[in-house]
């Protein structure tokens, strides 16, 4: 997944719908919560500037969004196994292992209601070292405020892998999906039932799915940040649309940290 000779390859193959396991960790395929890019298209980080690959001893591993020029939000389960010394952002770069910048973080945290049982609370923050220089290429996005309504346009973006269990993309994929509200993602309708809990948001597209990977990055809709990719079944599973913390439940808590 990290060699730039199959960037084009898995490009072209690539699905993206947000569906995560917890960690969210690249190498990790017998968890039962996954997060990645299935179905996807590939796409630039012009496109998506506020992107970016959490790598830990110079790999990625989960996906984030650029709030201000210092602080990244992220899933909480993407920082159980971190620490500081090791954990770095890339940002600014359509590459997960080459271009933007690097800036090593000072500190994070994860939201002290985060449950690894129920995935309730799953988001967390991180303090960069190094002062992001804002431009055409890594820009802060707006936290949602409000809840999008059930069916409402969304779009999801990461490097992580293209099917489950499969090799995932060097190259930023993003799908479009739509929102599922909460109680219709936790109705019978669909094969989560009781998992569904509050701070969860749910989206889904045909064939399309986030992946093992994608953990920790954005769902984005009308140009806000409305989700954070949490968790999953599989991938790009009709019955099982992917599983987000829901950023307008949690934004109280993340301007605390800020």
């Amino acid at each position: 997944m990290f060699w730039k000779s199959i960037v084009i390859i898995l490009g072209l193959l690539a699905s993206a719908n947000c569906a995560v396991i917890p960690n969210g960790l690249i190498a990790q395929r017998d968890v039962d919560l996954d997060g990645r890019i299935v179905g996807g298209s590939q796409t630039s980080i012009s496109s998506h500037p506020w992107q970016v690959s959490l790598q830990r001893s110079g790999l990625h591993f989960c996906g984030g969004s650029v709030i201000s020029s210092t602080m990244v939000v992220t899933a909480a389960h993407c920082l159980l196994k971190v620490t500081v010394p090791t954990l770095r952002v890339r940002a600014g770069s359509t590459y997960r292992s080459i271009g933007g910048v690097i800036s090593n973080a000072a500190a994070f945290k994860i939201h002290e209601g985060y449950s690894t049982s129920t995935k309730i609370n799953d988001i967390g923050v991180v303090w960069l070292k190094t002062k992001l220089t804002l431009g055409a290429n890594i820009k802060a996005i707006q936290l949602a405020t409000a809840t999008p309504q059930h069916g409402a346009a969304a779009s999801c973006s990461g490097w992580g892998s293209t099917s489950y269990n499969g090799g995932s993309s060097s190259h930023l994929l993003y799908i479009d999906t739509r929102i599922v509200a909460r109680t219709e993602c936790g109705s019978s309708s669909y094969g989560h039932g009781s998992k569904i809990r509050e701070t969860m948001i749910c989206a889904a597209g045909s064939n399309k799915d986030a992946c093992q990977g994608d953990s920790g990055g954005p769902l984005v809709s009308g140009g806000k940040l409305v989700g954070i990719v949490s968790w999953g079944t599989n991938c790009a599973l009709a019955k099982y649309p992917g599983v987000y913390a829901n950023v307008a439940d949690l934004r109280d808590w993340v301007i605390k940290q800020m």
